[in-house]
């Protein structure tokens, strides 16, 4: 059994659909009576004012865990807090100021977070932008990258001594296609935004590859899981076109979420899963059905480049020097 009380896989064979999520099924709105029970747990989930974050919030809340949303903006999150509460009123909730795009924001959040809360179960990797015109962070670096990979790493890094059990790292189907760019990891020579976002895709699988195997060197009891949400209909796609003013790729983007993508909610189940379900370190989960955009959770394929541990080592000591924060994997909090 998980630590967590989630249910293990059936012998975590590749496509062995979780338990908790009754066969026939396409959404995660009728759970069954073997819900592990997550009172007791504390699980901080960043970017769960919206999309795939918060219906994982809600999810885990509703399972009686105290889910601490985390996000950049207060109003979105406290109304993301209202929401869980008026679906569930004995929710345990608490929010989090959190902006990933600032280290000074990531340092104060991470300081409350373990002011607060002693023992973290499960960090929940979850926010994330998509494919934005060039933008930059409060500390220069690359928006997509700095948000999606280098505000996780530093968050990470400040949190491992209170996490107890699992760090969860969110990414996608297509960090298949990304590549890092050493030589030019800001795109400062030459900045496309879908190269720059599978490159911070990838960058999370590395990460998330990473922190496995130096936990697993220093005996750590801690576990570090990957996972995806297929495609989900939430508002990541319609951020870009929004800030280049495109209505066309607002309405491609539209036209994709209504014909072939899964609700948020069922976009969420990997999410869930790899925070509470018993899996190895270095798994990845994500949905077993047509070229995994859609369908029930269950363990899928790392890209090979998600396994090069030579440029998982160097992106580590990169993340170290431009986010100045020193992550020394021990045996954990």
């Amino acid at each position: 059994m998980c630590p967590l009380g989630g249910v293990a896989f059936c012998g975590c064979g590749v496509g062995t659909p979780v338990r908790f999520w009754p066969e026939g099924e396409t959404s995660m709105s009728e759970l069954n009576a073997e819900d592990p029970d997550l009172t007791g747990k504390t699980i901080v989930v960043t970017g769960a004012n919206s999309g795939i974050g918060f219906e994982a919030a809600r999810l885990l809340a509703r399972r009686g865990a105290t889910v601490v949303l985390a996000g950049r903006n207060d109003e979105r999150v406290a109304d993301a807090q209202a929401r869980i509460v008026a679906d569930y009123p004995a929710a345990r909730t608490a929010t989090q100021r959190l902006d990933l795009a600032s280290l000074a924001s990531v340092a104060a959040a991470a300081a409350e977070l373990r002011e607060s809360y002693p023992s973290i179960d499960v960090l929940v990797n979850n926010a994330g932008v998509m494919a934005l015109p060039k933008r930059a962070t409060a500390d220069g670096f690359e928006m997509q990258l700095g948000v999606n990979h280098l505000g996780h790493f530093a968050l990470t890094a400040q949190l491992w001594p209170v996490i107890t059990t699992r760090v969860v790292t969110v990414t996608s189907l297509v960090h298949r296609m990304g590549k890092i760019d050493f030589d030019d990891l800001m795109g400062e020579g030459r900045y496309q935004k879908w190269p720059a976002y599978f490159q911070s895709k990838l960058a999370n699988v590395l990460f998330a590859l990473e922190l496995h195997r130096r936990g697993e060197a220093a005996g750590s009891t801690m576990s570090s899981v990957l996972c995806h949400p297929g495609y989900a209909s939430t508002n990541l796609q319609s951020v870009g076109p929004t800030m280049e003013k495109s209505g066309f790729l607002k309405g491609i983007m539209g036209f994709g979420n209504a014909a072939i993508a899964q609700d948020a909610e069922a976009g969420a189940g990997p999410t869930v899963v790899a925070a509470t379900e018993d899996l190895p370190g270095g798994s990845f989960v994500g949905p077993k059905g047509l070229m995994e955009f859609r369908g029930r959770p269950g363990l899928v394929k790392i890209a090979r480049r998600g396994y090069d541990e030579a440029a998982a080592a160097r992106l580590w000591e990169v993340s170290e020097e431009l986010t100045g924060v020193s992550f020394e994997v021990g045996t954990g909090g």
